[in-house]
């Protein structure tokens, strides 16, 4: 009976860290970037309207307020774990053997986990480290994926910073 439950606890499933944090990274937007907003949706649209581009109208006017919604309602807390067989985000479990590397990075002012998957898709995990200290679970990620202290920014990425730093929607 001991050999068994020796057995047993080999396969047994570790949390090694366990916390919750929002979905997302979240800061309040002000009047300003809503405005700001709507006057590039105006601009576009004059454009297209000029092309009688109507159908792209209505997609540009849907993905404004498809900004506004995501810049408005703040995310519910998910929970996160980290166990010795992967990761799990809610109802979502990643084994180590789906997983790539991991880094750190800063999204709206919130530390946020990085792990990249060897798929397509998801591509990225980004997790919210809410209270949870970056070094920590750099700590016990190390273990099992590899720590990448500097990324390249992909091409999209510089264009986004690019963007909000030459034509910022709110100061």
């Amino acid at each position: 009976m001991e050999e068994h439950s020796k057995h047993h606890t080999y396969h047994d499933v570790k949390t090694l860290i366990s916390w919750s944090a929002p979905g997302r990274p979240y800061r309040k937007k002000g009047k300003e970037f809503y405005l700001t907003g709507l006057m590039i949706v105006f601009l576009i649209n004059i454009i297209l309207f000029v092309f009688s581009e109507y159908m792209l109208m209505v997609v540009v006017i849907t993905l404004y307020f498809f900004a506004i919604a995501l810049a408005s309602v703040p995310p519910k807390n998910f929970h996160y774990r980290i166990s010795n067989q992967g990761i799990k985000v809610e109802d979502h479990f990643y084994i180590w053997d789906e997983l790539y590397d991991f880094f750190f990075k800063r999204i709206d002012g919130s530390e946020v986990l990085v792990v990249r998957a060897k798929d397509i898709i998801p591509g990225e995990l980004k997790i919210s480290l809410g209270d949870v200290p970056s070094d920590h679970v750099r700590r016990v990620l190390i273990n099992y994926l590899p720590f990448r202290e500097v990324v390249r920014p992909t091409f999209m990425e510089k264009g986004g910073e690019w963007l909000a730093r030459n034509f910022p929607l709110e100061r």
